[in-house]
């Protein structure tokens, strides 16, 4: 365990495992530290989370050739309405509109990972030291350093893909943004009355922004933001009361909602790292920005910290340069730095907007919202950041192999 790593990744999630296939076949000597066993529960459950993953995550998954695996169980977003209970602005938003087959998809965190894993573990050149727990990390000019319970490991650069609660963020003291919502996401699956028809609904609420979107097997992945105060009363609802209060927010679009699966909650903060970077080791992922669900672009944006990350770090290889150096981090920094703030300004923006009623303000919203409707060219622009196909694109997420 002492010989160095190339590169280190800490974290087998999402963001981590497709960092870690993105950068092999390339020379490079790789491991990939997680702290739970890494394995995908075989039998489905009607209660499997759901994930929003935009158009262009599917084609960072299409040019790393995991998306045939899991294609079959994602569901398109075909189109999108937005609108304010008790107010007059919508709008919509359509894949065809924009040429594209879907505006996103909806998949399961459990067929996602099975989209996933098995690719990883046929790597040749990627060491999968799971389960294993990181005590510690530093790093000095040379190397990047970790322990774990049974040993060190070393690298030429440590990626932090840990989680919003990333102990290698804080054991190597990247400063860190916080706000708090003083809120909290309420998560189930729900079937409606009538077909979704693979529209995403984001509808604005009295008691907070409230999402329905498109699943397999006829489900709904609804994601409601509800104040902390209110937290405990709407997890007590029984399975028909919980169904009245979402149809009493949500209306009869998709007719009488039927059936309600397990609710859970979690709080909502804002986390973002600005400065992500230093030498030896970056920070991506959650652990370098932990958003608000409402614009559905949390994985997303980490998603496209990998495809950033993997050109760079392949093409100072390629050019016999220190993948790790400060120089080389500095680049993936400059190229991320702009679509990182964006997302992060605008999805504080959108959650204080939709949660003051003060009526000037609710006025203003609805006409904002109504004049999308009404201005194709903007629509089109709110489309393009949705999918995550806006300002200087990777390779990845262009389609193309690195």
């Amino acid at each position: 365990m002492s010989q160095p790593y190339d590169i280190l990744i800490i974290g087998g999630g999402m963001a981590g495992a497709s960092l870690a296939i993105a950068l092999s076949g390339h020379g490079l000597r790789l491991g990939l530290v997680e702290a739970a066993p890494l394995k995908v529960e075989k039998v489905p459950n009607y209660d499997d989370r759901g994930i929003a993953l935009s158009y262009g995550s599917r084609r960072i998954f299409s040019a790393l050739e995991v998306w045939e695996g899991m294609q079959n169980q994602a569901q398109p977003i075909e189109h999108i309405h937005v609108s304010e209970q008790g107010g007059f602005g919508f709008t919509h938003l359509h894949a065809t509109e924009e040429q594209v087959p879907a505006l996103g998809y909806v998949i399961t965190a459990r067929d996602l990972g099975a989209g996933l894993l098995p690719t990883l573990e046929n790597l040749d050149d990627v060491d999968l030291i799971a389960p294993a727990r990181v005590r510690w990390a530093r790093v000095d000019d040379a190397q990047a350093h970790i322990g774990l319970e049974n040993g060190e490991l070393h690298a030429r650069l440590l990626v932090a893909a840990d989680g919003g609660n990333s102990l290698v963020r804080q054991q190597l003291g990247f400063a860190v943004r916080c706000r708090e919502y003083h809120q909290n996401a309420i998560t189930a699956n729900i079937t409606p009355g009538n077909p979704h028809g693979n529209t995403a609904w984001e509808r604005f609420t009295t008691h907070g922004p409230m999402a329905l979107l498109p699943m397999t097997e006829s489900r709904c992945a609804l994601v409601w933001t509800v104040a902390d105060k209110d937290v405990g009363e709407v997890l007590s609802l029984n399975d028909e009361q919980f169904l009245h209060r979402v149809q009493k927010g949500f209306g009869w679009r998709l007719g009488r909602l039927q059936q309600a699966g397990k609710r859970t909650a979690y709080p909502l903060s804002q986390l973002w790292v600005p400065d992500a970077v230093q030498h030896r080791a970056v920070v991506i992922g959650n652990a370098a920005h932990t958003l608000h669900p409402v614009a559905g672009q949390g994985f997303n944006l980490g998603l496209r910290d990998v495809a950033v990350l993997a050109e760079v770090v392949l093409d100072a290889w390629r050019n016999q340069q220190d993948p790790g150096s400060l120089d080389t981090l500095t680049r993936y920094q400059q190229w991320r730095r702009r679509d990182q703030r964006g997302v992060v300004e605008t999805t504080n923006l959108l959650v204080r907007s939709f949660s003051n009623d003060f009526l000037p303000v609710k006025l203003a919203r609805n006409l904002g919202v109504l004049g999308l409707e009404a201005l194709p060219p903007a629509r089109h622009a709110i489309a393009r950041a949705a999918m995550g196909l806006q300002g200087h694109l990777p390779r990845l997420s262009r389609g193309l192999p690195l």
